[in-house]
């Protein structure tokens, strides 16, 4: 599967591509740094280097493939790109992210656009939150 998206997305099947993309499919935490896909490879014994993810990364998300976020905090995280539109919250206790959709949210996005004679054409909403104590 990994070899058809690649190539659908117009990238050239290597190795070190075709590692990183299984890690990001596979993994139970669907945002994913820079570093922790790097660390994943190496519990993996793959031998790619940080350099090379971060190159990796930075054209899966060229060819649409991923979507980067950048939390408060200038961390940069990575998911598949699968289309479907989802708000996140962050949880500022631990950096846990957490995905959501509220179709209510949405249409009064929608509508405060509407009354400022707009219309939304992408968005991105995060929600900073923290364990209760």
């Amino acid at each position: 599967m990994e070899n058809q998206q690649l190539k659908k997305a117009g990238l050239k099947v290597t190795l070190p591509r075709v590692k990183i993309l299984q890690i990001l499919e596979s993994s139970d935490d669907r945002h994913l740094s820079a570093e922790d896909v790097y660390k994943l490879l190496l519990e993996a014994g793959d031998d790619v280097g940080l350099a090379t993810v971060y190159r990796v990364l930075t054209q899966f998300e060229s060819a649409g493939l991923v979507t980067r976020h950048n939390f408060e905090g200038g961390h940069s995280v990575f998911e598949i790109d699968d289309g479907e539109h989802h708000d996140h919250m962050v949880n500022v206790d631990d950096g846990t992210v957490i995905e959501f959709f509220n179709e209510e949210i949405e249409e009064l996005q929608h509508k405060i656009a509407k009354k400022h004679g707009v219309e939304i054409v992408d968005h991105s909403l995060v929600l900073y939150v923290k364990n209760k104590k």
